[in-house]
C-alpha cells in the first residue's frame, strides 16, 4: 500500500478528521498536528511505517517532523473534470501554494519525449508539441524510478539482426579496466524514456562509466520547450535535473562529464552542474566555432551567432587523469630563426639566419628572382615555402620567448643574458635536458611543435578553451545517414574522447540523437550505451551503426583506421573488432502505449475510441473515478484536441509508463518468457 495510502486509513479512524463524503479534513490534521495534539500523534505512533516516516529518535526520545508531515499531507491533489481546473493545478501554483513551497517533485512528459530529439534546433518539424506536467509525491518516485522489464533484444552484427537473451561479460576485459568481473561488455542501445533507461542501468552501471557526452534540447523556443513560456526555464531545468542526477551515480570516480548547448541556457546549466557535480569539479566552459559567417543573414541586429558551449565537469576532479592533447595550426611566424650550429655542441659557435635568407640559400635564388619567378603570388608563395621549410627543417628552427615561472637558476641566467646580448647561457635539467637562454628569454625549437595526429605529423599547439579546429562543413554524409540541422561532427566527439577517455573505456549519450557518439565510440574501441526514445531517431541510430560494423569509411574513420574487413595483427590482438556488434534492447511499454496513442490521434472521435481502451487495459489514476468522467464526458467533448489529449494523458498512472521489474509475472503485463529471459540476464545482481 502506497505510503499516503496507509496515512489515509490511519487517520480515517478518528471520525473528526473525516468530512461527510469520506474525505479526509486535511487542513483540521494539519491545524492537530501543528499544535502537537496527543490524539494525532498517538494514530500515527500505531503504525510502523508512519512512525518511521515522521518521527526522528534523538537518544531514546521519538520527535516529530512538524515540517515534513505538513508537507506530505498537501501533496496529493485531485484531478476534476474540466480542462480549466486542470489548467489551474499544473499552473504556477498549486493549492495555493508554489511549487517551491512543496515538498514534491516534477517531471515532465512531452507527446513524444523531448529529451530525444537529440538536442538539436529542429527547423524541419515545426507541429508544436505539448508537454505533460506531472507533479508526483515523494512515495510514488521510487516506483517511477523502479527498473524496467526488456524486450525486443536484438544483437546486430555483419549478418544483421539476430534475437538475443544473453550479454557478454568478458572478465579479463574487466580485469584490465578495473571493473567488476562481471560487467556486461556489450555496446547498448536502448529505446525507452532516457530518465528511466538511466535508472534502471543503475543496476548494472553504477559507478562504472567513464564518460558521459549529452547534447540536450537547447530550449532556444524553436523546440519543445515553448509549453508555458512563464515556466520556460524552470521547467526545463528540472527536466535536466532529473537526468543529471542520476547520470552523475553513473560515473566512475575518475569519469567526466560533457554537456553540450548554446547561450539560450548556458548559464542556467552551469549553475545546476555547480550544483549537482559541484563547482571545484567544474573543469571548462569550451567555445566551439559551428559556423562560418559567410552564408548568413543579418537577421537580428548584434554579432551573428557561430558558437556553441561544451560544459566540461569531473566527477572528482583530485582523480581525474588530465591529459595534454593538440590540435594542428598553421605555420608560427614567430618561428622565424634557423640556427646553424656548425657542426658543434658548443653555443659560442652557433649562428642564428633569418629563416627567409636561409630559404633563399637552400633555393639558391635570390629573392629579386622569385619576385619575378611568381609575379603578384609572391607574398603567397614565399610565405608558403616558409612554411614547408620550417617543417622539414623543425629541429633547426627556433623562436626566442618568454618562460612561464622560472626558477630562481634561470631568473639569474636571464639577468645575465640580458647584460651579454646574443651570448648563450646553458641551463642542466635534472632530467638531462638543456633550456637555453638568449637575451633574456629561452630558445624555443620548432620540432616541439610537431606531433603526430590521426597518423600525419603535422604543425600542433595545445588544445585551449576555444575549439575552431573542427569543422562542420561536408558532415551530412557522415554515418551514411541523414539528419538535417542536428548531427554533430564526428571529429568533435573523438576530440573528447580523446580528453577524458581509453580505449575500451564505457562511455554514455543518454540524448542519443543521429548516433554520432555511438559511432566514434565504436570506431574509437569505446564501450557505449546510448538511449534514446523516437521512431525515426533509433532508425537512425541502428543503421548508421551497421553501417560502421560494415566498415563505413565516412567521418573519423581514415584517422582512426577503422577497416573491420581488413583488422591488422595489433587491432586482432588489442580486441578492437571482437565488439564489432551492438546489441538493440526496448524498454516494455505500458501506459507509455497510450501517450503514443494519444499523440498521434486526429480527432475527437479517435480520442474517445482511445478513452474506452483505456478504461478496460490501461493503469488510471488511483483517484480517478471513471463514472465521474463519463458523466462529463459532453464537457470533454468541447475542448479543444490538444486539451484533450493533456487530460486523457492526466488520467494515466505515470508510475506505470513502462513495466517494473517487480511486475513481471504479474499476468495483467503479459510478460513473456523471452523478455523474462532478457530482463534477468540483464539485472543478474537483482
Amino acid at each position: 500500500m502506497k505510503l499516503y495510502e496507509t496515512l489515509c486509513t490511519q487517520l480515517k479512524k478518528e471520525n473528526n478528521f473525516v468530512s461527510d463524503n469520506g474525505e479526509l479534513k486535511k487542513w483540521v490534521v494539519a491545524d492537530k498536528a501543528r499544535n502537537y495534539d496527543a490524539g494525532l500523534l498517538a494514530l500515527l505512533l500505531e503504525n510502523e511505517d508512519l512512525k518511521n516516516i515522521f518521527f526522528k529518535d534523538i537518544n531514546g526520545t521519538l520527535v516529530f517532523l512538524l515540517e515534513q508531515f505538513l508537507l506530505f499531507i498537501e501533496q496529493k491533489n485531485y484531478l476534476n473534470d474540466s480542462y480549466t481546473s486542470y489548467r489551474n493545478k499544473i499552473g504556477l501554483a498549486i493549492g495555493g501554494k508554489f511549487l517551491n513551497q512543496r515538498n514534491e517533485v516534477e517531471l515532465v512528459w512531452p507527446y513524444k519525449d523531448c529529451i530525444l530529439e537529440g538536442g538539436q534546433t529542429k527547423e524541419d518539424q515545426k507541429r508544436p508539441e505539448i508537454f505533460f506536467n506531472q507533479t508526483l509525491a515523494q512515495d510514488e518516485i521510487t516506483q517511477l524510478l523502479d527498473p524496467k522489464v526488456l524486450t525486443n533484444a536484438k544483437r546486430y552484427g555483419t549478418d544483421g539482426a539476430h534475437i538475443v537473451s544473453a550479454f557478454t561479460r568478458d572478465a579479463e576485459l574487466n580485469r584490465k579496466r578495473g571493473l567488476p568481473e562481471n560487467t556486461i561488455t556489450d555496446n547498448l542501445i536502448i529505446k525507452g524514456n532516457n530518465l528511466l533507461a538511466l535508472h534502471s542501468l543503475k543496476k548494472e552501471f553504477a559507478g562504472k562509466v567513464k564518460l558521459i557526452y549529452i547534447d540536450p534540447p537547447y530550449n532556444t523556443g524553436n523546440d519543445s520547450f515553448g509549453y508555458n513560456d512563464s515556466f520556460n526555464h524552470s521547467t526545463w531545468l528540472t527536466f535536466m535535473k532529473n537526468r543529471l542526477e542520476v547520470a552523475r551515480t553513473l560515473l566512475k570516480d575518475d569519469g567526466a562529464i560533457f554537456v553540450q548547448i548554446d547561450h539560450h541556457e548556458l548559464a542556467y546549466i552551469m549553475v545546476l552542474l555547480d550544483e549537482i557535480y559541484g563547482i571545484h569539479n567544474k573543469v571548462q566552459v569550451i567555445a566551439v566555432k559551428t559556423a562560418s559567417v559567410s552564408g548568413f543573414k543579418a537577421v537580428n541586429p548584434g554579432p551573428i551567432d557561430v558558437t556553441e558551449y561544451i560544459l566540461f565537469y569531473t566527477k572528482d576532479k583530485t582523480k581525474f587523469n588530465f591529459r595534454k592533447n593538440y590540435v594542428p595550426m598553421g605555420y608560427n611566424k614567430n618561428y622565424n630563426k634557423y640556427l646553424e650550429k656548425h657542426n658543434s655542441e658548443n653555443p659560442d659557435k652557433w649562428e642564428f639566419i633569418p629563416i627567409k635568407d636561409k630559404l633563399l640559400m637552400s633555393l639558391g635564388k635570390t629573392e629579386k628572382e622569385l619576385k619575378v619567378q611568381f609575379g603578384l603570388v609572391y607574398n603567397v608563395a614565399i610565405d608558403s615555402m616558409i612554411a614547408q621549410y620550417a617543417y622539414e627543417n623543425a629541429d633547426k628552427i627556433i623562436s626566442v620567448r618568454d618562460l612561464h615561472k622560472p626558477t630562481d637558476k634561470i631568473k639569474e641566467l636571464q639577468r645575465l643574458s640580458k647584460i651579454n646580448r646574443d651570448k648563450i647561457y646553458t641551463y642542466e635539467k635534472v632530467d638531462g635536458g638543456k633550456t637555453y637562454i638568449i637575451n633574456g628569454g629561452a630558445i624555443a625549437f620548432y620540432s616541439s611543435k610537431l606531433q603526430i595526429i590521426d597518423g600525419e605529423k603535422c604543425v600542433t599547439e595545445l588544445l585551449s578553451d576555444f575549439w575552431n579546429h573542427v569543422s562542420w562543413a561536408g558532415i551530412a554524409g557522415e554515418g551514411q545517414i541523414t539528419f538535417k540541422n542536428a548531427k554533430k561532427p564526428e571529429k568533435l566527439i573523438k576530440q573528447i574522447f580523446e580528453i577524458a577517455s581509453s580505449d575500451s573505456d564505457i562511455v554514455l549519450d543518454f540524448f542519443g540523437g543521429s548516433g554520432t557518439t555511438a559511432a566514434v565510440a565504436h570506431k574509437m574501441n569505446r564501450q557505449y550505451i546510448s538511449c534514446e526514445q523516437i521512431d525515426s531517431q533509433m532508425d537512425l541510430i541502428t543503421n548508421r551503426l551497421q553501417n560502421v560494423i560494415n566498415g563505413d569509411q565516412s567521418g573519423i574513420s581514415k584517422s582512426v583506421s577503422w577497416n573491420p574487413q581488413n583488422p591488422s595483427l595489433e587491432d586482432s590482438a588489442n580486441g578492437r573488432y571482437e565488439r564489432n556488434n551492438f546489441i538493440y534492447l526496448e524498454l516494455k511499454k505500458y501506459n507509455q502505449a497510450f501517450i503514443e496513442k494519444i499523440e498521434e490521434a486526429d480527432s475527437s472521435e479517435k480520442l474517445l475510441e482511445i478513452w474506452e481502451l483505456m478504461k478496460e487495459k490501461s493503469f488510471l489514476n488511483y483517484n480517478v473515478d471513471i463514472k465521474t468522467q463519463e458523466a462529463n464526458i459532453e464537457e470533454f467533448k468541447q475542448l479543444e484536441l490538444e486539451q484533450q489529449k493533456q487530460v486523457l494523458c492526466e488520467l494515466l498512472d505515470k508510475n506505470q509508463l513502462y513495466v517494473n521489474v517487480s511486475d513481471m509475472n504479474d499476468g495483467r503485463f503479459a510478460t513473456t518468457e523471452e523478455e523474462k529471459n532478457v530482463t534477468q540476464a540483464f539485472y543478474s545482481n537483482l
